[in-house]
């Protein structure tokens, strides 16, 4: 399995008696399902339902819960986790370690590193380890192996593929990794993510994306005829992800229009593992 080193993560640590009842009451993720030694995705919402941060959480021993998030948005997390906090017996505070590493099993006939001082990143199929005690294993790949990688799997980061506070939890597919708690009651923005989940309105998504030929920068904007379908996301070569409307990139399919990003035709697929669809027409408001 090869193995990098993540530079730009941090590490925060939430603990005490109170600690799992206060971080349930405000994150989408659902705790109680939470075992020992996996990271699940979460999202500190805002009221509105859109997306504050984003992070992986896991367990650490008893009463105590490690969010790996962004290291420049790290002390706004927390800030912001000390606002909520009111009267809990919870302690909040930032890890000195700033380095994460991560191994990956690129296909099923590879050799599996040992798990024992890591936790499985459950966003992937395929098994992810990532390590947060040190000494960490040693580096043999590199950030861009990483980013292909994660990339090819159809998994979504903020930063490189949407902007906090511009996204909803379905459109980054939290719905789908199992980082959104539909059973366990209220937590922040919970009643617009329930109703868009119930409704069954969620238009933008995730969607990888491959061209013949290189593709343009993060950032380009998908078109269909000069109509914007979407953004472009991480970019590795020929393949990237982008967040588009599924209905109307199911239209242009359908029409059999071109897809472009900055003037290179691209197609456009849903991750082999998610369970949402194309619609199967497009929406009152495109039609």
């Amino acid at each position: 399995m090869p193995t990098t080193l993540l530079a730009d993560r941090a590490l925060v640590s939430v603990s005490g008696l109170e600690a799992e009842h206060f971080l349930q009451n405000i994150l989408t993720v659902d705790l109680d399902v939470l075992g020992q030694g996996e990271a699940k995705p979460g999202a500190l919402l805002a009221p509105q339902g859109k997306i504050l941060f984003d992070f992986l959480v896991s367990r650490v021993g008893e009463d105590a819960f490690r969010l790996e998030c962004r290291a420049d948005i790290a002390d706004d997390f927390i800030k912001r986790l000390m606002f909520y906090r009111l009267r809990a017996k919870v302690d909040i505070s930032k890890q000195e370690q700033d380095v994460v590493a991560v191994s990956w099993q690129a296909d099923s006939t590879a050799s599996q590193n040992d798990s024992s001082t890591g936790v499985y990143d459950r966003r992937f199929n395929l098994p992810v380890i990532r390590f947060y005690e040190t000494p960490l294993p040693a580096a043999d790949a590199t950030l861009a192996d990483w980013d292909a990688f994660r990339l090819s799997q159809g998994v979504a980061e903020s930063g490189p593929d949407y902007a906090l506070n511009d996204a909803f939890p379905h459109d980054v597919l939290l719905d789908q990794l199992d980082g959104i708690g539909f059973k366990k009651g209220c937590f922040i923005g919970q009643e617009v993510v329930s109703r868009m989940q119930h409704r069954g309105t969620a238009r933008r998504r995730v969607l990888l994306v491959e061209a013949a030929g290189a593709l343009p920068a993060s950032g380009t904007e998908l078109t269909v005829g000069g109509r914007p379908v979407g953004t472009l996301g991480s970019v590795s070569g020929t393949r990237g992800l982008a967040i588009a409307r599924i209905d109307r990139v199911k239209a242009a399919m359908d029409a059999s229009q071109e897809i472009s990003a900055g003037g290179v035709a691209v197609s456009l697929s849903i991750p082999g593992w998610a369970r949402f669809t194309f619609p199967e027409a497009a929406s009152a408001e495109d039609a």
